[in-house]
């Protein structure tokens, strides 16, 4: 999705007038990023489909909320996106569904460039980043899927998680320094098994 708050705006306003093509529209704009944030954040695409479509619902109410001085249609819906989940991982805070299917989750390389933890991925591949992502605390995993993944800008994703853009930084940074640190963990023991001789092993 190319960011153009404007258009999804102008999307928004046709559609409440009663335009039919300008929802599906507006839609097809955006509900890919909705239905990934959900899916990153649970882990369940039955969930994240669950979220998506209760999102583009409460779009569709009159009462739906949507204040244009306040931000932008993707924010808005981001934000009835994130309560549904906070709701969904508080019914299940013991366990996740993890009944993800990789082809449906193709998880995009992290924008942050020159950094360890992407040379890691590339190497390693995304099935242990996607499960280092799952394992981050909530209000970690936020910005990672915000600002990494969906490549919100720190000031939308400030305005989204309702806290200043210094803590979106700090958090990113912790949030990245931990991936780092579960990546690193994972590649050196079989970096340390590759490197055992086979035949002294058996002595």
């Amino acid at each position: 999705m190319t960011p153009n708050p404007e258009l999804d705006h102008d999307l928004l306003l046709r559609m409440r007038s009663g335009e039919e093509d300008a929802f599906l529209a507006l839609y097809r704009r955006l509900q890919g990023a909705i239905y990934r944030f959900a899916l990153h954040m649970t882990g369940s695409p039955n969930t994240a489909e669950d979220v998506t479509q209760e999102v583009f619902l409460a779009l569709l109410r009159k009462d739906c909320g949507y204040d244009s001085e306040r931000g932008t249609v993707s924010g808005y819906l981001f934000g009835v996106a994130r309560k549904l989940v906070l709701r969904h991982l508080e019914r299940n805070r013991a366990t996740f569904d993890h009944d993800f299917d990789e082809r449906e989750w193709p998880l995009p390389v992290l924008t942050t460039v020159h950094d360890p933890m992407v040379d890691l991925m590339r190497r390693e591949g995304i099935e242990e980043l996607r499960r280092a992502v799952m394992a981050l605390p909530k209000r970690y995993r936020e910005v990672v899927v915000l600002c990494d993944l969906e490549e919100v800008d720190y000031a939308d994703a400030a305005s989204l998680l309702e806290c200043p853009v210094g803590t979106i930084r700090s958090r990113l940074h912790r949030a990245r320094a931990l991936l780092l640190d579960k990546l690193r963990q994972k590649t050196e023991p079989r970096s340390k098994l590759a490197g055992l001789n086979p035949a002294r092993s058996l002595i």
